[in-house]
Protein backbone atom coordinates (compact mmCIF):
# COMPACT_ATOMS: atom_id res chain seq x y z
CA UNK A 1 0.00 0.00 0.00
CA UNK A 2 1.43 3.41 -1.03
CA UNK A 3 0.18 6.44 0.92
CA UNK A 4 1.18 9.83 -0.46
CA UNK A 5 1.11 12.62 1.81
CA UNK A 6 2.04 16.11 2.46
CA UNK A 7 4.82 17.59 4.49
CA UNK A 8 2.07 19.61 6.53
CA UNK A 9 0.57 15.87 7.35
CA UNK A 10 3.95 15.27 9.08
CA UNK A 11 4.67 19.12 10.52
CA UNK A 12 2.31 20.04 13.00
CA UNK A 13 1.41 21.39 16.48
CA UNK A 14 1.31 18.55 19.11
CA UNK A 15 2.60 17.18 22.82
CA UNK A 16 5.77 19.07 24.22
CA UNK A 17 8.38 21.71 23.73
CA UNK A 18 9.48 20.48 19.98
CA UNK A 19 5.99 19.29 19.06
CA UNK A 20 6.85 19.69 15.00
CA UNK A 21 9.51 17.17 15.67
CA UNK A 22 7.99 14.53 17.02
CA UNK A 23 4.61 14.42 15.48
CA UNK A 24 6.05 13.34 12.55
CA UNK A 25 7.78 10.30 13.58
CA UNK A 26 5.21 9.47 15.87
CA UNK A 27 2.15 9.77 12.64
CA UNK A 28 4.89 7.40 10.95
CA UNK A 29 5.76 5.09 13.25
CA UNK A 30 1.99 4.45 13.71
CA UNK A 31 1.36 3.61 10.22
CA UNK A 32 4.24 1.56 10.05
CA UNK A 33 2.78 -0.40 13.13
CA UNK A 34 -0.79 -0.57 11.70
CA UNK A 35 0.48 -2.22 8.94
CA UNK A 36 2.61 -4.56 9.88
CA UNK A 37 -0.87 -5.22 12.44
CA UNK A 38 -2.98 -5.79 9.21
CA UNK A 39 -0.36 -8.07 7.30
CA UNK A 40 -0.23 -10.15 10.76
CA UNK A 41 3.33 -9.52 11.45
CA UNK A 42 3.43 -7.43 14.11
CA UNK A 43 3.41 -10.10 16.52
CA UNK A 44 6.72 -11.44 14.98
CA UNK A 45 8.77 -8.28 15.56
CA UNK A 46 10.86 -7.70 18.22
CA UNK A 47 13.06 -4.47 17.02
CA UNK A 48 13.13 -2.33 14.43
CA UNK A 49 16.63 -0.65 13.00
CA UNK A 50 16.41 2.22 10.86
CA UNK A 51 20.29 4.10 9.43
CA UNK A 52 19.74 7.24 7.89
Amino acid sequence: MTAYVSAFDFFSIGVGPSSSHTVGPMRAALDFARRLNAQGDLPRVARVECTL
